[in-house]
């Protein structure tokens, strides 16, 4: 008897010791030996459960950056050119999001929620703009 022959010997009798499991739902794995999923649903599942907190917060943040650009935007299209802080917080505006910061050759700073900005005069009023070198970046 060959030295090799107890190995395969034990490994038939104790299969369970070699076998993979599905990390999704823990079915046994038949084919290729560095499978790691059943079935497509299986990985899909595993992945969607991993990512789904990060894939929240990040889902929150755009929302909240959607509202802010369509309150500017719409105050924008109405022709809106100055706003009371007030007026653009009761909308339900959100200071603290916004995409970008830009500051003038006078030293203006605006605050931009993608094309959509503002920036504060000295009587709690908003200067409203809109960039459009952000639309010439797309």
């Amino acid at each position: 008897m060959y030295p090799f022959e107890n190995v395969f010997l034990y490994l038939y009798q104790n299969i369970s010791a070699v076998e993979k499991k599905c990390l999704d739902c823990g079915a046994i794995l038949h084919g290729r030996i560095d499978k790691k999923f059943c079935s497509d649903q299986c990985r899909n599942n595993y992945n969607n459960k991993l990512n789904r907190d990060s894939n929240n917060f990040i889902r929150n943040i755009h929302g909240l950056l959607r509202k802010n650009r369509r309150i500017l935007a719409d105050l924008h299209e109405e022709g809106k050119i100055r706003v009371h802080k007030d007026a653009l917080f009761a909308l339900g505006y959100n200071f603290n999001f916004f995409t970008h910061i830009i500051e003038t050759s006078q030293g203006n700073i605006f605050h931009y929620c993608f094309e959509y900005g503002f920036r504060e005069t000295d009587d709690d009023f908003l200067e409203l703009r809109q960039n459009s070198q952000y639309l010439e970046y797309q």
